[in-house]
């Protein structure tokens, strides 16, 4: 069971990615719908009755020694209805995606193998491990750079160390490293549109 569901509030607003498992067990307790391509809601009872009648399922089924049940890929919790505020994990991951897979000091784009993170204030010199001080580099800007500062290096830093913004269902994905599926695109696509801008 390691598949994720995409879990909607109240009025289908995408919210959160979780385990296949927590998800079942919000249908179970009756603490969220499954929702299905027609955006219609089912409760545990009639998920189960439908898989039973159903041949076939794009995600695939749980078998039980008395029933099977299709593997849900997005439920509506059924009382939660406010938006999370929430913020991008600091992962090695989001931080390449963050700088756009590019070294902040030459500013070409790289495959993973061929960047690495790079303290912008060196640890030897205090500098922190966060958003603030972390950038991505090329292994020969990492080399040149060194243990210094970039103007002591004599190099520029052609993109500012900064912490991604939370953009609602649209960082989900960001946040948690899913891929999105092709039951959750017009949920997260929604989001994406209809999401409030900040001031820049």
């Amino acid at each position: 069971m390691s598949s994720d569901v995409l879990v909607l509030n109240r009025q289908f607003y995408a919210i959160h990615i979780t385990s296949l498992k927590r998800a079942l067990t919000l249908l179970y307790l009756d603490h969220a719908q499954v929702v299905d391509e027609e955006y219609r809601t089912y409760s545990f009872d009639d998920w189960r009755a439908l898989s039973d009648a159903r041949a076939d399922h794009p995600a695939g089924f749980i078998r039980t020694p008395t029933f099977r049940l299709a593997i849900p890929e997005v439920i509506a919790l059924r009382v939660f209805d406010r938006l999370p505020v929430g913020q991008v994990t600091f992962t090695r991951r989001n931080i390449y995606e963050h700088y756009g897979y590019r070294c902040c000091y030459c500013g070409r784009k790289f495959a993973t193998e061929n960047l690495n993170l790079d303290h912008v204030v060196p640890r030897s010199r205090e500098g922190a491990t966060n958003w603030s001080n972390i950038v991505t580099s090329c292994i020969p800007c990492n080399l040149k750079k060194s243990n210094r500062l970039p103007e002591e290096a004599g190099m520029n830093l052609l993109i500012t160390p900064s912490r991604p913004r939370w953009k609602g269902a649209a960082s989900l994905v960001f946040k948690s490293n899913a891929k999105i599926r092709q039951s959750w695109q017009r949920f997260v696509d929604n989001a994406y549109w209809n999401s409030e801008l900040e001031n820049q």
